[in-house]
């Protein structure tokens, strides 16, 4: 039997999952100045994010399947000291490529915020297992949405070499915690060696196939991903153009409005465990879809706007946590490797949103973008 986690266990989890996965958004604020330092065109530096999303992605793949198989307090003190390493690697490159190999590494490293997740909602009581997860969730968005404006100030105040130290530092910390207070019992057994770490990679690809409710769970998410990099990417460049040519600081003031989804998810996590996932899912793809319906009446009020943004955030967000107490819940023993290829194909279905929402937009404009998304909702609120 799974023990529970110790007092504060599920709030280390949750600080650890934001600290770490802002490393993978903080430093965009500095680009620009990136690029001055190294002095290379902004283009090139501009690859930086998508560095950290394919190192995040090989994580989700490689990494998140090692909660199956090692103890959480090694694994999670691990990779946060290879994240710290990453960091100090990034803050010392002297030219573009070592910042983008190092940026790899970043991502790769930063998915220890989907171990936890995945570690909190295996040793959960099944009756808390949303809760702890919907914690969890409540860290990394909270990481997400606060890791611009950190790391802006940061860069501003020391520099951006100087800032990714700080964060290394707050890497070094979590590490520290979570080799003192984390479980230091393996999951289950040794497992034996056909049942090593190699053929749990080789099993990921027929968990598909053997799980129903996984691919019903990815199609659902998948979706919902779809649409909010589809909305976020589309109103970005919406707001910047004529008539509302609005610029980067006043655009991005919008992003607060997801503070809303911050605070809905540990409400959601005492839901799921009340009623069913597929219950609070389809209330919070209800609640996406009427945000993006307000949306698409115009972009020209901004309280208007911040609302739609606040409704479609907090529907997307509290769905995620629902979703992904459901994928843990379908094997709580093999919950690493069924997270891992449910976040793959989560993240790989999400950035065809990003991919499509300049053509869509120019195409078909902001109304008829802002409809692409709300029927991805409405078809995840329907997947049973």
């Amino acid at each position: 039997m799974t023990r529970p986690l110790p007092r504060g266990g599920t709030l280390l989890l949750a600080s650890i999952a934001g600290t770490a996965i802002a490393n993978n958004y903080a430093v965009q604020p500095a680009l620009t100045t990136v690029a001055a330092d190294l002095s290379v065109p902004a283009s090139v530096i501009g690859l930086v994010p998508t560095a950290a999303l394919v190192g995040c992605m090989i994580g989700f793949a490689v990494l998140l399947p090692l909660t199956d198989h090692l103890a959480p307090s090694r694994l999670v003190t691990a990779q946060l000291g290879a994240l710290a390493l990453a960091l100090v690697l990034a803050a010392s490159a002297p030219g573009p490529v070592p910042l983008l190999a190092a940026y790899v590494l970043i991502g790769a490293a930063a998915s220890v915020a989907a171990q936890a997740g995945n570690i909190a909602g295996r040793h959960a009581p099944p009756e808390r297992r949303g809760t702890g997860v919907a914690t969890v969730a409540a860290g990394m968005s909270a990481g997400i949405l606060l890791s611009r404006l950190v790391g802006g100030a940061l860069a501003d105040m020391v520099g951006w070499r100087r800032m990714l130290l700080v964060f290394a530092a707050v890497a070094l910390l979590g590490a520290i915690a979570a080799f003192t207070r984390l479980p230091r019992q393996r999951p289950r057994p040794l497992p034996r060696p056909d049942r090593g770490y190699r053929a749990t990679l080789a099993s990921l690809p027929p968990l598909l196939r053997q799980h129903p409710q996984l691919r019903r769970a990815v199609a659902r998410g998948g979706l919902w991903y779809f649409a909010f990099n589809l909305v976020w990417v589309a109103l970005t460049l919406a707001l910047a153009q004529p008539p509302h040519s609005l610029d980067p600081t006043a655009i991005g003031l919008y992003g607060l409005a997801g503070l809303l989804g911050f605070a809905a998810l540990p409400v959601t996590g005492r839901l799921t465990d009340r009623y069913t996932p597929q219950a609070v899912i389809v209330v919070c793809m209800l609640a996406a879809a009427a945000g993006t319906a307000l949306l698409a009446t115009g972009l020209n009020s901004p309280p208007a706007t911040a609302l739609g943004l606040a409704l479609f955030d907090a529907g997307c967000f509290a769905a995620q946590a629902a979703n992904q107490s459901r994928v843990i819940a379908l094997d709580p023993g093999r919950s690493g490797s069924l997270s891992s290829v449910y976040l793959v194909l989560y993240f790989t279905i999400g950035a065809a949103g990003t991919a499509l929402a300049a053509p869509l937009l120019d195409t078909v404009g902001w109304q008829g973008t802002a409809l692409t998304a709300i029927a991805a909702l409405l078809l995840a609120a329907v997947i049973r």
